[in-house]
């Protein structure tokens, strides 16, 4: 997205959740991270519970037709239903997504530099914490880009999986 493009980042409404359930599941299915089949896809799709146990956020853009959502992620602290990562301190954020159509014009970077100035806006917050897959090494970049380092001692295990997802912080 060129520098100066229109783009809103703002808290997402129940009128979204349709929307960010498709581009969140195309972003990892489309993009091969995921297969439609896999378990985690219901936590995709399943907008309503990250909406009330996080702050959901989307990135509007302008098209012909009017504004749509073209990304999505859910931010949380530590200690509520959302965080995997976070120990106290820290905001933590999942699931960024950007629909297929939209990606390659920056949309995820802004919506990192939004967290982030969400997270140095609240003295409480030290530290800003994500996992990832471990096949997402475009994200990955974006990610050290903007600041985080990766710690594998705090690597998030899955068990039933059997899959590692590496740890990324920022402090703020």
């Amino acid at each position: 997205m060129a520098q100066g493009t229109e783009l809103l980042i703002r808290e997402a409404t129940e009128a979204d959740w349709d929307r960010i359930a498709e581009l969140t599941v195309a972003a990892y299915v489309d993009g091969g991270f995921l297969t439609a089949g896999d378990s985690y896809v219901s936590h995709l799709t399943d907008v309503a519970t990250r909406a009330s146990a996080s702050t959901v956020l989307v990135a509007e853009v302008p098209t012909e037709h009017g504004p749509a959502v073209a990304a999505a992620v859910a931010v949380t602290d530590a200690g509520g239903p959302m965080a995997e990562v976070a120990r106290s301190g820290e905001m933590e954020f999942r699931m960024l997504a950007v629909a297929p159509e939209h990606q390659g014009r920056g949309i995820a970077r802004r919506m990192v530099r939004h967290i982030i100035d969400r997270a140095e806006s609240r003295p409480e917050i030290r530290a800003l914490t994500l996992c990832s897959l471990t096949s997402m090494t475009t994200a990955h970049a974006l990610y050290r880009s903007e600041g985080f380092r990766e710690v594998p001692e705090r690597d998030f295990w899955l068990e039933e999986k059997d899959a590692r997802f590496p740890f990324f912080i920022r402090e703020v």
